[in-house]
């Protein structure tokens, strides 16, 4: 497989294809976990074999996530950060790599039903630190989520993105080198997000621009940042349109959408979405930030008719 092209991507989606994080709230799509305190505690042969199970069973599950994305016609699918935990210790690089063949099926499992897979790694990873041991810890979280995105054959582009914020407020310098010195596995993939405290959206589009990477425009992170009082404030929809310049293809542009708990400023996520930027209505792909996960999509295409 060429991993420097996407899997047959649509070249200009006709409507938003709405896309699902992580888990469902029923117990449709779970996965399981283990501490590294737990992990620490057990004898090497008993650490191969607790993430041997673990990684198997996490494995299915990403492909029961495939089907049922397939089988409710969502499209974008945002794999949990912690799919195999402990993977880059190297008892779990040796378990990983024995799952490759596997790994590779279920990646191929991915392009057949056509769901678009991304990965948003968690806010431990600030490639912005003015500490360099964390730059480094970053660095190396993020060669492991590339690393499972090889295994499964996505692709080297940011049609398979790796999403990040911006980090430390007020190093956009450190943010640009750091970017441009990233591995390629990771480097190919990485997306920017703004966000409410660090990084406004100005601020993250101005670092994509210089490095030429995607940005992941997040309205209800925006509307925080600047306080404004409305998704219809005029500066969303430039910003939606000033974003998807800085995609490889247009057609791959992606957008984050949530809606306040108890209003449009509040930073905690609603259970569903009950309203949307009108500038969202040519995006072609938007992850749904939202506590009630697929109730959330469901609802969403009844009150937006021309998402999908």
């Amino acid at each position: 497989m060429n991993r420097d092209l996407p899997n047959h991507p649509p070249s200009q989606p006709p409507a938003p294809r709405l896309g699902l994080v992580c888990i469902t709230t029923d117990q449709a799509i779970r996965f399981r976990a283990i501490t590294r305190a737990r992990w620490l505690r057990l004898e090497l042969d008993e650490q191969h074999k607790v993430l041997g199970e673990l990684y198997r069973a996490n494995l299915a599950r990403l492909l029961n996530a495939l089907r049922y994305c397939d089988q409710h016609n969502i499209q974008l699918y945002r794999v949990t950060s912690n799919l195999f935990p402990l993977c880059d210790e190297p008892v779990g690089e040796r378990v990983l790599d024995a799952m490759a063949d596997r790994l590779t099926q279920v990646g191929r499992q991915a392009e057949r039903r056509q769901v678009r897979v991304v990965a948003h790694p968690d806010q431990f990873v600030v490639l912005s630190s003015d500490r360099p041991e964390v730059i480094a810890t970053s660095i190396h979280i993020m060669q492991r989520h590339a690393r499972v995105f090889d295994l499964l054959g996505l692709p080297r582009s940011p049609w398979s993105a790796l999403i990040l914020h911006g980090g430390k407020g007020n190093r956009a310098d450190t943010l640009e080198r750091i970017v441009g010195e990233l591995p390629a596995a990771v480097r190919t993939r990485l997306a920017l997000e703004n966000d409410e405290r660090a990084y406004s959206a100005n601020e993250i589009l101005a670092v994509c621009r210089h490095t030429g990477t995607p940005m992941v425009f997040d309205a209800h992170h925006h509307v925080i940042k600047e306080g404004l009082d409305s998704f219809e404030h005029p500066s969303v929809a430039e910003l939606v349109e000033a974003s998807r310049e800085t995609w490889p293809d247009p057609a791959w542009q992606l957008v984050h959408l949530s809606n306040g708990r108890t209003g449009i400023r509040d930073a905690r996520h609603s259970e569903l979405i009950t309203t949307y930027p009108s500038a969202y209505e040519h995006t072609p792909w938007v992850e749904v930030e939202a506590k009630g996960k697929e109730r959330a999509i469901a609802e969403l295409r009844r009150i937006w008719p021309r998402a999908r």
